[in-house]
């Protein structure tokens, strides 16, 4: 204890986080690190897997949406949405273009890169599937070595030169997977879809687990050069989001301990550790991700369950209706890009979104060098970006939004797992006949969790259209005493990479005081500033939670999770985190 009292944090920090790997993993990317960095590696959570055979002829895309289209409701619906936007934010319209505007209504083709400072330059160059060449067998095998003789029982126009074949590498992972070519025999697959595991008819549960182990494994061994050997001397901490049910927390528990082999692992909230990794104690986490939008509050350190809101809606979504924007301004060049089915155009979308969105009143332009891999129409093309102040504010008007909604897992997946949850109320329920007494994991049917699960997009009804004013306004007034409610309000944090759309603090500031019911005893609202870039402070707080050693009990070790998995315990552990307490982490019994 003297020795703790008298240690730096950062020399503590280097000590103890040299073998502590953090993993947050996200629907969009995965934040891996030692917790003795400063920062983690910021990866894609993606896959590409090599088609072989009639695989590469006859595949069904896993990413598919149900709704790639818009329908005439959704589009005029939309189109009032942005006639709103526009007039309370002074944004022109379509028809009333200035006429000192300097920017050209027409797009324009250029040669090279433009490297003028008020243009955005993207493009990047497409990932090199080929991972070598090599003779066909039968010319190997036949070649003739000098000073042999030829066999003469071997047909000569056999082993004429043959060209060479092309060895295609079996997998990418992160970025590499994003920016392969539409015409390569790959196939993108994305484990995590909508704050839940991507399972589908298509992709199954067994093939989900299977993804996160190849992604995080190449992680591990070509960003963090650990190797597998060594891993039983490292610890692991998972940064879950509040979105994801015990079983999905449960395989990933399975795959830190059983595949990667990690000696030991412990389980934290993203809304706790966020506010760890900021120094708060009590806040109003606001998780503002790629594909999702959480809402939580947290006092002294204890994630209340009754604030928790989510709406299926985040950054890629505003992605989508930045270039639905361009569209409706006639300024992005349809023919040469595909955003809405390339995951390389998407890329590129989501960097020009990055760059120039922006929260501000008046009209908000710019332009962008865009670069096509188009084998046919290669090359640059200078566009407009117009109304670039639109998109973002779909976060107060998610109607502009228009999330993508994905089919539902098979019945099956919710039927496999029953029997694999505590229930947090400690309500018996009927066990399955064909469970012994020796397999039985838990004691809540869990389709009736599921049946009750708000977090699914699909499930997402009530909250879809709601802004995220309104998200924060309900999830604040829901935590009961008022000077909580205060203190609440005046501590609100923004996490995740929306987080750093400019002058978005201020908007959501001024928007959701005005979302305060009159009767409210409350006039103020304040945005706490992130001392930690936002996209990662909850991995963050995940390293700061490790090294600490925030709670001994919380640890669970290989063996014990290999040989005995999940067993109703005392429920001490994770007592202080509603949603992993309900969600039965690993109790094992002592």
């Amino acid at each position: 204890m003297d020795y703790l009292r008298m240690i730096n944090p950062s020399q503590l920090m280097v000590e103890r986080g040299s073998n502590l790997v953090v993993i947050n993993p996200g629907s969009a990317n995965v934040r891996i690190g030692l917790a003795g960095e400063q920062t983690p590696f910021n990866v894609p959570h993606c896959i590409a897997r090599h088609l072989k055979g009639s695989q590469a002829s006859d595949f069904t895309m896993i990413d598919q949406p149900l709704n790639p289209q818009t329908t005439y409701a959704q589009k005029f619906e939309r189109e009032e949405v942005y006639k709103s936007i526009a007039s309370s934010m002074n944004v022109r319209f379509i028809d009333e273009d200035a006429e000192d505007s300097p920017f050209p209504r027409k797009m324009g083709r250029v040669d090279g890169y433009n490297t003028q400072s008020n243009k955005v330059n993207v493009g990047f160059n497409l990932t090199d599937v080929i991972e070598k060449k090599r003779r066909s067998s039968f010319a190997e095998d036949n070649s003739v070595k000098e000073g042999e003789s030829l066999d003469l029982s071997t047909n000569v126009d056999d082993i004429e030169a043959q060209p060479d074949e092309d060895i295609y590498k079996e997998f990418f992972c992160g970025e590499d997977a994003l920016r392969i070519s539409s015409n390569e025999p790959y196939r993108l697959c994305r484990p995590i879809r909508r704050g839940h595991f991507n399972v589908s008819q298509h992709y199954s549960s067994q093939q989900v687990s299977e993804d996160l182990f190849t992604i995080w494994n190449w992680v591990l061994s070509e960003k963090l050069q650990i190797p597998t050997a060594d891993r039983n001397q490292y610890s692991v901490i998972l940064v879950v989001p509040e979105t994801f049910d015990s079983r999905e927390i449960r395989e990933m528990l399975s795959v830190v301990l059983r595949d990667l082999k990690f000696n030991s692992a412990a389980v934290h909230q993203e809304g706790f550790a966020a506010t760890c990794g900021n120094g708060l104690a009590t806040a109003c986490v606001v998780n503002l991700g790629a594909q999702v939008t959480s809402v939580i509050c947290v006092e002294d350190g204890v994630a209340m369950p009754s604030t928790s809101v989510i709406v299926p809606y985040g950054g890629e979504d505003i992605s989508r209706c930045l270039l639905w924007v361009q569209r409706y301004h006639q300024t992005w060049p349809i023919v040469h890009t595909n955003p809405l089915v390339e995951p390389n155009d998407l890329l590129i979308l989501d960097k020009i979104k990055e760059a120039c969105c922006v929260i501000r009143e008046g009209d908000v332009d710019g332009m962008a060098v865009l670069h096509s891999n188009e084998e046919a129409k290669s090359g640059s093309f200078n566009i407009r970006l117009s109304a670039l102040n639109v998109p973002p504010m779909g976060l107060f008007y998610p109607r502009i939004l228009i999330p993508e909604e994905y089919p539902p897992p098979p019945r099956s997946w919710f039927n496999d797992n029953e029997d694999m949850l505590e229930d947090t109320w400690h309500v018996e329920l009927p066990r399955r006949p064909d469970f012994s007494e020796s397999s039985f994991l838990g004691m809540n049917n869990s389709q009736m969790m599921y049946d009750n699960n708000l977090f699914f997009p699909t499930r997402i009804k009530e909250e879809e259209n709601l802004g995220l004013a309104e998200a924060i306004t309900r999830s604040i007034l829901s935590a009961g005493r008022l000077e909580l409610q205060r203190k609440l309000f005046c501590s609100i944090q923004l996490i995740g990479g929306v987080a750093l759309t400019k002058d978005l603090v201020a908007a959501v500031e001024e928007r959701v005081l005005h979302t305060i019911p009159p009767n409210e005893a409350i006039d103020t609202v304040e945005v706490l500033q992130s001392r930690v870039d936002p996209s990662f402070v909850s991995w963050k707080g995940g390293a700061i939670l490790g090294v600490l050693d925030f709670g001994r009990e919380t640890w669970i070790h290989r063996e014990d999770w290999i040989k005995s998995g999940i067993h109703i315990g005392s429920g001490r552990k994770y007592k202080d985190s509603y949603y992993l307490q309900a969600q039965a982490m690993a109790f094992i019994n002592s």
